[in-house]
């Protein structure tokens, strides 16, 4: 007689550690690598607009243990589902830490903390500092260049913890090592390997002139900036509170600091189609006397329109559906009337 051999059902044992985010900058770039190099695992990188499609695809992968989220701004559209996301994740025992410094509706913090979910949140510090702060024992010296780069691209080497960072360094050196990565970033949007690459050579303690050709690769992005000037000039157009334009062969985010200074409101607009997405990509910048926080208010005017977005109080974005994009404009400058 033949005995029945029974068969065990073996649980895949977690073993992952992931960390998603920003690669549209230096900050969400940099971020990356120095939850790299404290802890190990792989990076996945992602815009706005795919990122809660990418945080889907890793609530699948049975074998994730810790998730470090870096860089990636909530909006009204997308908030309640990315707290029900995490909290299913933190049922299955998955540790997640949330590092970021956009404004966050403060109900979202408390449903996130409720949820055993580690929330590193200062509006006040970019987030890269942020990671640097939290994680600085596990990290080289020179992951503090790293962050004092990170504050610099994100317009945040003022505020405490970014200032003391950028004390260490010559500050010339420091802002054309950010310039340099910014424009390598940026200039690379449609090289997501090459975005990894840098993940990987910041988290071994390596300069941006260290990387191959990126003074080269600056170089050129420089040149097309400097031609972009003539392009705002002759297409720029103006309403009473700011200064708007779409940009046909660059991104908005290059452009978008043209057009509030060549406009001389106190906030530009620039936006660029997403022919894949059917949408618009949308940079906003205030100058200094802009006394309104342009990422609160975007935040909700977007979610009107069907899109969303949000940011800083002088820096921020959104996607906007096409067929909406000019409401859209005109509604915030309608908006910033009232304010």
């Amino acid at each position: 007689m033949t005995a029945l051999k029974k068969t065990k059902t073996v649980k895949k044992s977690r073993t992952k550690v992931v960390c998603l985010s920003h690669m549209e900058d230096a900050d969400g770039i940099s971020a990356a690598a120095l939850i790299r190099e404290a802890h190990g695992g792989e990076s996945v990188l992602v815009d706005y607009p795919g990122m809660m499609t990418a945080l889907e695809m890793l609530a699948q992968d049975e074998k994730l243990k810790t998730l470090f989220i870096c860089d990636v701004g909530l909006a009204k559209n997308n908030q309640d589902k990315f707290v029900d996301l995490l909290s299913s994740l933190r049922k299955k025992r998955i540790s997640i830490t949330y590092i970021d410094h956009h404004d966050i509706d403060p109900e979202i913090v408390k449903k996130l903390e409720k949820a055993k979910i580690k929330v590193i949140h200062d509006v006040n510090e970019c987030t890269t500092v942020q990671v640097y702060d939290a994680y600085k024992s596990k990290l080289s010296d020179h992951s503090s260049f790293i962050a004092a780069c990170a504050a610099i691209t994100d317009y945040m080497e003022d505020r405490p913890k970014g200032a003391k960072l950028l004390q260490i360094y010559d500050r010339q050196f420091a802002l054309i090592s950010a310039t340099v990565l910014t424009y390598n970033i940026v200039g690379r949007q449609k090289d997501p390997d090459y975005l990894l690459y840098l993940v990987e050579v910041l988290s071994e303690s390596k300069y941006p002139h260290e990387i191959p050709n990126s003074f080269e690769f600056a170089q050129i992005q420089v040149e097309k900036l400097a031609g972009m000037i003539a392009k705002v000039k002759k297409s720029l157009k103006t309403m009473k509170n700011l200064g708007y334009m779409e940009i046909m062969d660059a991104g908005a985010s290059g452009a978008v600091n043209f057009v509030l200074g060549l406009s001389g409101k106190e906030v530009g607009v620039a936006y660029k189609e997403r022919v894949d997405h059917g949408i618009y990509a949308v940079s906003i910048r205030g100058s200094k006397s802009c006394k309104i926080h342009l990422g609160r208010l975007v935040n909700s005017l977007a979610a009107e329109f069907g899109g969303s977005g949000g940011g800083h109080d002088k820096a921020c974005g959104a996607v906007i559906p096409k067929a909406k994009i000019l409401a859209f404009v005109k509604e915030l400058n309608s908006r910033l009337n009232q304010k």
